[in-house]
């Protein structure tokens, strides 16, 4: 794993075991720099959390790891296909993503069994897609794994917002994906809703078989027991990137909200909180 700005002399270099591999990738808009240059590499069986502050580049970093977005310039490899080079359709097939992005597209009227079916086509809904048992048998299989078999037959808009977070879950897993990204799946969850989505998902890292897993997060209580690795963003740039024990600290965190900020590790959770200078005590007293 190089995550230090190292770049390879070769640039068609190619490691199959990385399934990420941002070499000095940026994402424009506008004339606006999103996020970027970030160096940046992933590895099989390596679960990753991308932190930092609204507008760091989370979310767009993750929407060029999911070949939802050509990078503006660098040179970004997914599954060792370099995007521009490659099938983004076809590529995307090979990457699970959950997002808030997606949830806002499903209809309320969609059965949970067929939205987490339909995700072999890469399609909400069904149309004309041919499915047989052993698909449904696999969607029910699949949903039992986030522990949501019980809302096979409901409406998607039924559903509690937990419950929609694990069924998108569910859906990006459908496919055997060698790359699960999860984008704020904690978002808009009560304690017990994140607390068991938290749970869901340290299950799911500490799975030999599971696919390496990127989780995007504002909140560090979101971040799961087994997760190894973290990359911090602030502005689009990299804070530190690293083992999670190594990067994840009081001094990075702060520098990249831009405030002091105090951190605190129980039972292998993480806890921040904001800490108060001693000179704003001392005008408040």
């Amino acid at each position: 794993m190089r995550h230090d700005g190292a770049v390879s002399d070769a640039a068609d270099e190619v490691d199959p075991d990385l399934l990420i591999d941002f070499r000095k990738v940026s994402l424009r808009r506008g004339g606006r720099v999103l996020v970027g240059p970030v160096t940046w590499q992933v590895e099989l069986d390596e679960r990753w959390v991308v932190i930092g502050p609204n507008g760091a580049g989370k979310t767009s970093l993750l929407r060029i790891a999911a070949a939802m977005e050509h990078p503006s310039s660098g040179t970004a490899y997914v599954l060792a296909e370099r995007l521009g080079r490659v099938d983004m359709s076809e590529l995307r097939q090979r990457v699970g993503l959950s997002s808030s992005a997606l949830s806002q597209r499903v209809p309320d009227d969609e059965v949970v069994r067929d939205l987490v079916v339909s995700a072999g086509y890469a399609v909400l809904g069904r149309w004309r897609e041919n499915y047989e048992d052993v698909d449904y048998a696999q969607a029910v299989d699949t949903l039992e794994s986030v522990g949501a078999e019980h809302l096979a037959d409901r409406t998607y808009g039924t559903l509690s917002e937990g419950e929609r977070k694990r069924v998108l879950i569910a859906r990006s897993l459908m496919t055997d994906p060698e790359l699960l990204l999860l984008d704020e799946p904690a978002a808009g969850l009560d304690l017990g809703g994140r607390e068991e989505l938290v749970a869901r998902l340290a299950d799911l890292a500490a799975d030999p078989d599971a696919p390496a897993m990127v989780l995007v997060t504002h909140h560090v209580e979101e971040i799961p027991p087994g997760f190894s690795h973290c990359l911090i963003l602030s502005e689009g740039q990299v804070v530190a990137a690293g083992l999670l024990h190594d990067t994840l600290t009081a001094e990075n965190l702060s520098t990249a909200f831009g405030q002091s900020i105090a951190l605190d590790t129980i039972d292998g959770r993480y806890f921040a909180r904001r800490v108060r200078s001693r000179a704003a005590h001392r005008r408040r007293s």
